[in-house]
Parts: C-alpha cells; sequence; structure tokens
C-alpha cells in the first residue's frame, strides 16, 4: 500500500502556477487517447441516446414521466458504485483487466435493456448497465495519472474529451433518429452493438500503464484505509465536492432538459436533439480552450474561480427567467448555453488538481472517489425536475443554481488557500 505523497513541487501543483508539461516514459500517444476517448464516450452515450425516447417509454411501458426518469437515476447510481470497485480494482490487478471485464457486462446488460418488458426490469438493466461502464470512466482517469502531470495531463484530458465530447452532441440526434425508424429499445440496441465493438477495440488496442510492480497490496483493508486518507484531506475532499457539485447542477440539465423542453415548452425530439447538441458543444469547446489555451496562459486556481462564478452567474439567470420573469425558450437557452460552457472549465481543472494530490498507484482509488461523488449527486438530482409528477422549469432552474452555488462554496471554503498536497493513501 502506497505511503503518504511527498510533497509535489512546482510542476505539480496545478492551482498555483501554469504546470509544466511533464509525461510519462512513453510519452502521449494518440492510440491511447483514442481508446480512452471511446471508453470515456461511453458513459454520455449510455446517459444521452435514450434521452430523446423517454416520453415513449412512458407512454410504452405506462408510468409516470418521475418514473421513467428512475432510469437515470439508477443507470447513476450504477456508475457511482461501478467507479468504487472498478477503481480500487484498476490499482490492485491493473488496468486493462477490469476494464476489460466491465465492457462485457456492459454488453450484456444492454441486451437486457433491449428486451425489458416492464419499467422494474429496464431500471434494473440501467443499473447494471451504469456500474458495468463506470470501468471505462474511472480508468481513463487514472491512466492519465499513469502517465501525465500538470498541463500535459489536462492536455490529455482535453484530448479524451474532444472525443468523448462528441457523443453528447450526437448522442440525442442519432437518438431522436433513431426513433423515426425504431422504438426506444432500438437505442439500446445500438449501445448493445457498441459494447461489442469496444470490447474488441480494447482488447486489441489498450496496454498496461500500471506496472506489476507499482501496484499496492493488501486487499480490501487497505483500499479502504487509501479512500479515508484521501477524504479525511481538506484540500482533496474540497476538490472531489467542488466537482461533486459542478457535476451536479450538469446532470440537473441533462436529466431534467428532455422532459422539460418537450413537455413544458413543447419542442419535438428533434429539435430537443439540436438544441442538446449546442449546449454540449459549448462543453467540449470550453474544454479544449481550457486544456490548450487558458491552462497555459492562468494558474488553476483562477480558471477554477472564474468558471465557478459563470455557473452560478447562469443558475441566476435561469432562475429569473423562468420564475420572475418566464421568458420562455429564448431565455432559458442562453442560460443552458452558458452553464453548460462553464463546467468545460470546472469539471477538468477540479479532476486535474486532485489528482495531481495523489500518487500514480493510488490514482484509480481517487479517481473512484471522484467519479463516485459526482454520479452519486447527478442521481440524487436527476429526478428533482418532475417533482410532482409534471416538469417545471422553475424546479431545473432551482437545482441547477442550488448545486452551482455548493460547488463556489465548496471551493473558496476548502481549497483555498490551498495547503501541501494530499496524502495519497491512509494512514
Amino acid at each position: 500500500m502506497p505511503g503518504p505523497g511527498p510533497t509535489a513541487g512546482p510542476s505539480d501543483d496545478t492551482s498555483t502556477a501554469p504546470a509544466a508539461s511533464v509525461t510519462g516514459p512513453d510519452g502521449p500517444g494518440r492510440g491511447t487517447a483514442a481508446v480512452l476517448g471511446a471508453l470515456t464516450a461511453l458513459g454520455p452515450l449510455t446517459t444521452d441516446l435514450y434521452l430523446p425516447g423517454l416520453p415513449a417509454i412512458a407512454d410504452d411501458l405506462v408510468a409516470q414521466p418521475a418514473a421513467v426518469q428512475l432510469t437515470l437515476t439508477f443507470s447513476l447510481f450504477g456508475v457511482a458504485a461501478g467507479q468504487l470497485i472498478f477503481g480500487p480494482f484498476s490499482d490492485r490487478f491493473g488496468r486493462r483487466p477490469p476494464l476489460l471485464a466491465g465492457l462485457v457486462v456492459y454488453t450484456l446488460a444492454s441486451a437486457v435493456c433491449v428486451f425489458a418488458p416492464t419499467l422494474s426490469v429496464l431500471i434494473a438493466g440501467r443499473f447494471v448497465q451504469g456500474a458495468a461502464g463506470a470501468a471505462g470512466l474511472v480508468i481513463g482517469r487514472a491512466v492519465a495519472r499513469d502517465r501525465f502531470q500538470g498541463v500535459a495531463m489536462l492536455r490529455f484530458l482535453a484530448s479524451i474529451t474532444l472525443i468523448s465530447g462528441l457523443a453528447p452532441i450526437l448522442a440525442p440526434i442519432v437518438g431522436a433518429q433513431l426513433l423515426r425508424v425504431t422504438s426506444w429499445r432500438g437505442t439500446f440496441g445500438v449501445l448493445t452493438a457498441l459494447g461489442l465493438l469496444l470490447v474488441l477495440a480494447a482488447f486489441g488496442a489498450l496496454r498496461e500503464t500500471l506496472p506489476a510492480e507499482a501496484r499496492p497490496g493488501g486487499g480490501l483493508v487497505a483500499t479502504l484505509r487509501t479512500m479515508g486518507g484521501l477524504l479525511r484531506d481538506v484540500p482533496f475532499l474540497g476538490l472531489m465536492l467542488t466537482s461533486t457539485f459542478g457535476f451536479g447542477a450538469l446532470f440537473g440539465y441533462i436529466s431534467g432538459s428532455s422532459t422539460v423542453l418537450q413537455h413544458a415548452y413543447h419542442v419535438s425530439p428533434q429539435t430537443y436533439s439540436l438544441l442538446f447538441g449546442a449546449n454540449s458543444l459549448a462543453l467540449v469547446a470550453m474544454t479544449q480552450l481550457n486544456g490548450r489555451v487558458l491552462a497555459r496562459r492562468f494558474t488553476s486556481d483562477a480558471l477554477m474561480l472564474a468558471g465557478l462564478g459563470v455557473a452560478a452567474a447562469a443558475g441566476v439567470a435561469l432562475v429569473l427567467v423562468t420564475a420572475v420573469w418566464d421568458l420562455g425558450l429564448p431565455g432559458v437557452c442562453p442560460a443552458l448555453f452558458v452553464m453548460m460552457g462553464s463546467m468545460g472549465v470546472v469539471l477538468p481543472n477540479s479532476s486535474a488538481q486532485a489528482l495531481s494530490l495523489v500518487e500514480p498507484q493510488a490514482a484509480g482509488t481517487a479517481s473512484a472517489l471522484l467519479g463516485t461523488g459526482n454520479f452519486l449527486c447527478g442521481a440524487v438530482v436527476a429526478p428533482l425536475s418532475s417533482l410532482g409528477g409534471q416538469p417545471s422549469a422553475v424546479l431545473l432552474a432551482v437545482v441547477v443554481l442550488a448545486c452551482g452555488v455548493l460547488a463556489v462554496a465548496a471551493y473558496v471554503g476548502l481549497c483555498r488557500p490551498r495547503r501541501e498536497p494530499a496524502v495519497a493513501a491512509g494512514g
């Protein structure tokens, strides 16, 4: 089990100065970025491809919209639980075996969703699908920590996001078009085929990045001790909470936008997919700008404060245009666009800062804690915009604002001024 991490030098602290571009011995590697980008895209695809079909699922399975949104909630619970499994396993057994196992289970769970006869079966299938699909998400971040530090890590994460970021842009558009030629079950058929393709791609192209001699021992007790050490460290905990609430704002929008825009504002599935794609483009564009330009010119701390401030302001604007002025779709769309763009700064910087505080052999566990917090918050906020049985733009706005304010409070209260780097493992 790894002991306390050494005090990081200037190149390791991404908060106080633009960090040096430190890479692993093998260099960046476009092949690795392409495969990991496709694997991390699996999460957004799993979430977003079927979103235009939520109303159809409610009609077909004779369920209330709030009940159908549980398919998203339990998928997020699955992703949270899966990261707690696959993250520590990847520290103990290497990155490759847990990833391949997760992809196989994901493919089987997707097939169950295709033939789900009831909403309960669909919810169960979505839970397993989310848990197994978490392997690519958590192990992708761990691989980034294995190979890179500082700005190099941000650039590698940006490369992955460039690929995976196409998923939330294209998924609702593809999902809406699929509904023209097939039912919502066809979208899960596509996910089943995608899972099978990724099993083959990962088996053939992804190599191990955590050598056997660098893997900690000690079993479950050591893993829990490592988690406890990280959670007791105030800077790491603050960054984890900042990422968690930022992700909550993002998923408050993702989960509620389909029913709110289609039911409250009466947009078609095709129009919704275009609006969703435009907002996702803002997220991807800002992620790329952050990793390739802004991170070289500004400190990570300055970028975090700016991103969090914009996110909170977008939340305030969203509440005003829905609850006070009732400006309709022309008022809601710009606020959501700005909020999504701000997350392109907040989420990668908070992850990079947190991972820079741990040693590589604890990166899987640290990545699991970050991802679990994110998706637990996402699961909690997912059904809130439809409380009372009907989708509400006001409730969606309140969720986004509340999460944005909590993210600001976590970062300002726990991460500034930054102290010594986190303990990489418990003890």
